[in-house]
C-alpha cells in the first residue's frame, strides 16, 4: 500500500509515481539475464519503407533511395 504523507498530488502526480513503483517492481522480479520480451515497434526493420537489397558491391549506392 502506498501512502501520500505530505503534499497533495494530482492524479496525473500519483499516476507517474504508481508507474515507476510498478516499473521497478516488474524489473525486481526479472532474473538477471532473461531475455527481455521483445515488440514489433522495438524492430529496427520498420524504419525502412522497402526491404534492403540483397549484399553485394554496390548495395551501399541503394539502401536508401526510395524506389
Amino acid at each position: 500500500m502506498i501512502k501520500v504523507v505530505h503534499g497533495n498530488p494530482t492524479p496525473e502526480e500519483l499516476a507517474a509515481a504508481l508507474a515507476v513503483v510498478h516499473a521497478r517492481a516488474a524489473a525486481a522480479t526479472t532474473p538477471p539475464g532473461a531475455p527481455h520480451p521483445t515488440t514489433s515497434w522495438a524492430d529496427p526493420a520498420h524504419r525502412t519503407p522497402h526491404p534492403l537489397p540483397p549484399p553485394g558491391p554496390t548495395t551501399w549506392t541503394r539502401t536508401y533511395w526510395p524506389h
